[in-house]
């Protein structure tokens, strides 16, 4: 069987933000691949990172398609770009009420924010309930903000490579990234800058290590004899600025960074009929520590959910997520294979399925 997709742009109206500003006429753009039965049974609402979009089975072809972890063939995925990014949902690029795009004036969103309005575009498309909501990063204090959502219309919160905070490591290294863009003499120039600092961030030692060692440029260069010659690992970092200064907003950039600093749910109750939750660490993630996402599932445990931790070995660093899907899949296999099992009874079509389409 070959699964459906169908993306569209969802007008939600007015969203009132956590800093006090009203946004008006949010649109937040979905993409969803595969059908949603009639009870929502097999909806998967997958968040994406800093810089994803919602055609979340392109970044993560690992783990979403026909046969793979989440079964398109069986599963309705849904991706939603995130308000204040740049791939299609209302962000700093959108036009303002003054007819211009709203660029530096677009206001700090946080990710309750997020959430909020990914949960009226769902409302708008008739869908009410999730059997599971997975994201790594970012993606993954979405997901974890979602089941905490006191309407507890989320069966299962995939939280991969992220907790329920940020620390003053993390907070201080996105500092730096934006201060690069702020001080840079042009917006390319900063932003290239930027990815290239958050590229440290989301690799490891052993993985520079073994990939690129104290080699020259694989492009040419000695850099014994010229200052303006590169390492091999120098030669990636330049690569990886240009062409993420090609695709990002640099005012997205810095709204999506806040957002993850302002993330702090440790005082936030669990709903009355808590969800399941599955944190995973990654063996390698200095910017995500292993320990304190071990220590967000543990606490959660503790307070009666059905909360585990389980740990990806990888030398890939905090990008282990999205570089190593095989590994991932081996390990939540087991957690998803419930839902799986639930969806061999019979369901009829959704009846709202047309309302997906473009």
């Amino acid at each position: 069987m070959e699964s459906k997709t169908f993306e569209r742009d969802v007008s939600i109206g007015s969203v009132a933000l956590d800093c006090g500003v009203t946004l008006e006429d949010v649109v937040q753009r979905v993409t969803c691949y595969g059908e949603p039965r009639a009870d929502f049974a097999n909806v998967v609402l997958v968040n994406h990172a800093l810089t994803g979009s919602s055609h979340v089975a392109d970044w993560w072809r690992g783990i979403i398609g026909p046969g793979k972890l989440l079964d398109t063939d069986r599963l309705a995925v849904i991706g939603i770009n995130n308000l204040g990014s740049c791939y299609g949902s209302t962000g700093p690029s959108s036009l303002g009420p003054s007819g211009r795009p709203y660029g530096a004036a677009f206001p700090v969103v946080s990710v309750a924010d997020i959430v909020r309005a990914q949960s009226l575009a769902l409302r708008g498309l008739g869908i009410t309930h999730l059997a599971a909501v997975a994201g790594g990063s970012l993606g993954g204090m979405q997901a974890l903000q979602w089941a905490l959502e006191p309407s507890r219309c989320v069966d299962h919160a995939i939280v991969i490579g992220a907790y329920d905070y940020l620390a003053p490591m993390a907070i201080a290294l996105n500092y730096v990234a934006r201060q690069a863009i702020r001080t840079s003499k042009t917006p390319e120039d900063g932003i290239a800058l930027a990815r290239k600092i958050a590229m440290l961030t989301y690799k490891s030692d052993a993985l520079f290590a073994a990939r690129f060692g104290r080699k020259a440029d694989r492009a040419g260069g000695d850099p014994k004899r010229s200052l303006d010659d590169r390492f091999d690992v120098e030669g990636y970092l330049d690569y990886q600025g240009r062409i993420f200064a090609a695709r990002m907003d640099t005012d997205a950039y810095v709204r999506q960074t806040r957002a993850m600093d302002l993330f702090d749910v440790r005082e936030v109750p669990l709903p009355a009929i808590p969800p399941r939750f599955t944190f995973v660490g990654i063996s390698s993630d200095w910017l995500f520590l292993p320990q304190y996402i071990r220590e967000a599932a543990q606490r959660y445990a503790r307070e009666g959910a059905d909360s585990v931790y389980l740990e990806m070995h990888s030398n890939h660093g905090h990008d282990a997520f999205l570089a190593e899907p095989e590994s991932l899949s081996a390990i939540l296999a087991p957690r998803l294979a419930p839902l799986y099992d639930a969806l061999r009874s019979a369901s009829p079509p959704w009846t709202g399925a047309a309302r997906l389409a473009p």
